[in-house]
C-alpha cells in the first residue's frame, strides 16, 4: 500500500478509464448502512473527501435520470438495499487489480484485446495505484459473476453481471472502509 498517495497520483490512476464511459468516485462513509453512501455517489449528491479528482459522465447533466447511461433506481430504503446487496458479491483484495483492469478494457476479456500483455504493465500501475487509496480492512464487492474463491480477470471472461444501470451492460467494483465508500464503473452502450 501507498501511505504516500497525492492527488496527482490518484488522478494519474484514474487514467486507467480514459477511454472507457466511466464513473470514478469516493465518498464520505457517511451511514453505517453503506448502501446509502453507494446511492449517494450514483445520484451525484457526493464530493470526494479528499477534493480530488472525480470520474462522473453526468457531471454537466442537469437530469440524471434521463440519460442513456442513468442509474437503475439507487437504494433509498431497506428493500432497496436487499435488492442491490443480492446483486453484488464480496472480492478478495488479491483479485481487485485484475478486476480494476478488466473493467477497464472494452468488451471486458483480456484474451482478446488487441496488445494487452503490451498494455498490461502500465494498467496496472494505475490500478495499484488506485487501490492503494484504501488501506487493509477495505472491502471489496463487484457485480460481476465469478468463478473461484480469488479469480485471476485476466483468465475469466465475463459472462454476467447483475446491471445497476439502464445500459446493456456495465460491471464495476465497490471499496467500502470506514471512512470512505468509492465506486469505480464502466458503462457499455445500448
Amino acid at each position: 500500500m501507498m501511505h504516500d498517495l497525492t492527488a496527482k497520483a490518484w488522478a494519474n490512476g484514474l487514467a486507467l478509464y480514459e477511454d472507457r464511459w466511466a464513473l470514478a468516485a469516493v465518498a464520505p462513509r457517511d451511514h453505517t448502512e453503506w448502501w446509502f453512501d453507494v446511492a449517494a455517489i450514483m445520484r451525484g449528491e457526493t464530493t470526494d473527501p479528499r477534493g480530488w479528482a472525480t470520474l462522473d459522465p453526468y457531471e454537466e447533466e442537469v437530469d440524471r435520470e434521463v440519460q442513456t447511461f442513468a442509474w437503475i433506481e439507487p437504494p433509498s430504503t431497506p428493500a432497496d438495499v436487499a435488492r442491490f446487496r443480492r446483486s453484488v458479491h464480496e472480492l478478495p483484495r488479491s483479485s481487485a487489480k485484475s478486476l480494476m483492469v478488466l473493467i477497464a478494457l472494452v468488451g471486458m476479456n483480456a484474451s482478446k484485446t488487441w496488445h494487452f500483455e503490451e498494455r498490461r504493465p502500465e494498467m496496472e500501475r494505475r490500478a495499484v495505484l488506485l487501490l492503494s487509496r484504501f488501506p487493509d480492512g477495505t472491502r471489496f464487492y463487484s457485480n460481476i459473476a465469478w468463478e473461484g474463491e480469488q479469480p485471476d480477470f485476466y483468465e475469466q471472461p465475463v459472462n454476467g453481471t447483475f446491471p445497476f444501470s439502464r445500459s446493456r451492460w456495465d460491471a464495476g467494483l465497490i471499496a467500502v472502509n470506514d471512512t470512505e465508500v468509492a465506486m469505480i464503473w464502466t458503462f457499455e452502450a445500448l
